[in-house]
């Protein structure tokens, strides 16, 4: 009789994982991880090198988004953009100096509709952008519901704080420190941490607290500079770090493309290598301790992302509590001779990106008490591997974060945005991805498409050309990504009306990803730039941008079919 439940039981299990999530999920809390400057350079993502069995193991339990990609390639635009679920040209920011709220429109942002439905709002470490883009509030009080918390420990993040050779302190890239003898024997991720892990045994002691939780803890790793602890190099002996598989400029890389790197030029120890501006290669030694101090900075983040789900396991909620887990962008380490972010390529924009939906990625063992996330010890010699749960290989947005925690969470997700939407205070640019939980992926979607962009103040590399304030802005790279290209267009942009020229194109981009998935062979060189420019020219002008190149690369792309190009 047994065995038969067993039997129904399963049934039951495998007809529900086919069945479309629906809106009567269990989570009701939400606990919204994000990192800083994180690439998809985890285990359950397919990296043979690094070490993240916590993040692995979270992934073990959840629905894993594997081409997940933001919509700018610096922290402020792509966090106002995924937090209001709008992108860079609807909340005007595409540097650090306004806030959304007095330079475009007063939308509504994730943890504020949350707000608003009766759940109580929390903030810890970095999730909004601080400073200006923020109202250096962090948004509070219109999507906190409590003065959001910032580690101490983190005003010495910009100082001189590297030990060199002479025994010196400095303000270097590469900066594994004793934490011991750190101010207050601390690091900032070591303390948003311990923060968010006393609030969840907080809610747990009082049964969940008043009402349902929002807990968004923003860890600041593997951000540089790479002040991190330095018993975690040790994981990665600079004997089994390679080099980035295409460590040169592409030939055909337009120079507006390209990103100079200067925050890592501005550190003291980058500085001393003398490289030449704006191509000079870092030297490959130096190459391999900044990919080592990287992998590292993540591993350390993999162990306090542990702390804190195993605090959620002691406070007794996790069969109650959706977990989000992302990154604002991802971080270049050597590919096409550039470093950090600030580009268009998938290595700067793709992210991870994962939902834990008790009841949906995960049934809890009804028969066996057990922890669902106990902490795994990175140093544990033993071989900690979970692979990813249920995966969606289709292309997907940060902007489609907001709606899809939303309808997963119980509230609905906003409708969509109208094509102009500075006067809506709720709806999204993005989509609701609720549909492609517990079901199966039919294959390739070609509609399934994200866009990106990244500013520029000229079409040639500049001191700031990372991070141009928006007046001296001049070009604007808009970047579509599907699942078998990359299309790039940089065209002539005003600052004053946040207008992009659509027939003033600079330059382009294009890969054609089976043959060129590492984006290293533009093929629009090959192409007919006039001859595309009159196929289009009759498009209508009130045509969205984004609809406009998702033509305008079917018309490429049938082109290069039909002639058969190849690079």
């Amino acid at each position: 009789m047994f065995e038969s439940l067993q039997r129904c039981c399963v049934c039951v299990l495998i007809i529900y994982t086919l069945t479309p999530a629906v809106v009567e999920t269990k989570a009701k809390n939400v606990l919204f991880i994000m990192a800083d400057d994180l690439r998809t350079t985890l285990g359950c993502y397919g990296d043979p090198l690094v070490k993240t069995p916590n993040i692995d193991q979270l992934a073990s339990k959840s629905q894993v988004f594997l081409n997940a990609f933001a919509q700018q390639a610096v922290c402020g635009p792509s966090r106002t953009s995924m937090l209001t679920s709008r992108r860079p040209d609807t909340t005007r920011l595409y540097d650090f100096y306004s806030y959304w709220r007095v330079a475009a429109g007063n939308y509504t942002t994730l943890p504020q509709y949350f707000k608003s439905q009766g759940y109580t709002t929390m903030s810890v470490g970095k999730v909004f952008h601080p400073g200006i883009a923020s109202n250096y509030t962090d948004d509070y009080p219109y999507s906190w519901s409590v003065p959001p918390y910032h580690p101490p420990s983190f005003r010495y993040e910009k100082e001189k704080m590297c030990k060199g050779a002479g025994g010196g302190l400095h303000a270097n890239l590469l900066c594994a420190v004793d934490v011991a003898e750190q101010p207050g024997g601390t690091l900032p991720d070591l303390e948003s941490a311990a923060e968010g892990a006393r609030l969840l045994r907080g809610l747990g002691d009082q049964g969940g607290g008043d009402g349902p939780f929002f807990l968004a803890v923003g860890f600041h790793k593997p951000h540089i500079p790479f002040r991190i602890p330095q018993e975690y190099l040790s994981l990665y002996p600079l004997d089994q770090m390679s080099l980035a598989p295409d460590p040169e400029v592409p030939k055909g890389l337009p120079s507006v493309a390209y990103n100079p790197w200067m925050d890592l030029r501005l550190r003291e120890d980058v500085m001393a290598l003398n490289t030449s501006f704006p191509y000079g290669p870092i030297p490959k030694d130096f190459q391999l301790r900044i990919r080592q101090h990287y992998y590292a900075a993540v591993s350390y983040l993999d162990a306090q992302v542990g702390r804190l789900l195993g605090a959620l396991d002691d406070s007794g909620l996790a069969d109650d509590t959706m977990v989000v887990f992302s990154s604002d962008h991802g971080w270049s380490l050597g590919e096409h001779g550039e470093w950090a972010k600030y580009s268009n390529f998938d290595v700067a924009t793709q992210v991870p990106l994962m939902f834990y939906v008790p009841g949906v990625t995960f049934f809890p063992d009804w028969l066996q008490a057990g922890t669902v996330f106990p902490f795994v010890d990175v140093f544990d010699r033993s071989e900690h591997r979970s692979k990813a749960g249920h995966v969606v290989r289709n292309v997907v947005e940060l902007v489609d974060v907001f709606p899809t925690v939303s309808y997963m969470a119980g509230l609905g997700a906003p409708d969509p945005c109208p094509l102009v939407s500075f006067k809506e205070e709720l709806c999204t640019e993005g989509d609701n991805l609720a549909y492609t939980f517990g079901r199966l992926e039919r294959g390739k979607e070609d509609e399934d498409i994200a866009f990106s962009q990244y500013p520029r103040p000229a079409d040639v590399p500049q001191v700031n050309s990372d991070l141009p304030l928006l007046a001296n802005i001049k070009v604007m790279g808009y970047s579509l990504r599907s699942w078998d290209y990359r299309y790039t267009l940089w065209l002539g942009f005003d600052p004053n009306t946040f207008k992009a020229n659509v027939t003033d194109v600079h330059a382009g981009e294009l890969y054609m990803l089976a043959d060129d998935p590492l984006q290293d062979h533009n093929l629009y060189r090959r192409s007919d730039h006039r001859r595309l420019l009159r196929k289009t020219s009759g498009l209508r002008q009130s045509l969205s941008l984004q609809k406009r190149m998702r033509l305008q690369l079917l018309y490429l792309t049938a082109g290069m079919k039909k002639s058969h190009l190849k690079p």
